[in-house]
């Protein structure tokens, strides 16, 4: 496993390296890094800044159309995904030609944001954050929160 470990910051390392050399618009911190599968879209004038030590699982995304700030010292679960715009949608035309509406992401310093969550356009989440595996994030959350789903599971018996 340590030698797996040492092959994921190596690789993100020369990542890092070439994000911060030649994308203008993506800014990664000191001693931060990421697993398998981590990816960063930024168009149109989109930007990305991640502080320092910072630490990415498997298969997460960054999406950005604007802007998108996560603070130092932040841990992210295996499958997370932050966009900072969504499409625009409305009858009787192609949704692809539509565009995007837009706002910015934030997240503070110091939270763990869990396995498969998605942070939507326009979110503040303060420091100190913990946000459960498979919340939806559509609004803020302010500082020193713990943020989980109060789903219920539902049985239906199949008949027949």
């Amino acid at each position: 496993m340590l030698l797996l470990k040492i092959k994921y910051h190596l690789f993100s390392g020369v990542r890092k390296l070439f994000y911060n050399l030649f994308c203008a618009n993506i800014k990664i911190g000191h001693k931060t890094s990421w697993r398998k599968g981590f990816t960063i879209t930024s168009e149109k004038g989109g930007t990305i800044e991640i502080g320092s030590n910072c630490f990415f699982n498997n298969n997460c995304t960054l999406a950005s159309l604007k802007k998108i700030k996560i603070g130092d010292n932040c841990l992210f679960g295996e499958n997370v995904k932050i966009y900072d715009h969504n499409h625009i949608f409305k009858e009787n035309k192609l949704i692809k030609k539509q565009g995007f509406s837009v706002k910015e992401v934030t997240i503070g310093n110091n939270c763990w944001i869990c396995s498969n969550v998605v942070i939507l356009k326009g979110v503040t989440i303060g420091d100190h954050c913990i946000v459960g595996a498979g919340v939806i994030v559509w609004k803020d959350v302010p500082s020193n929160t713990i943020v989980k789903n109060h789903n219920s599971l539902i049985f239906e018996k199949i008949e027949g």
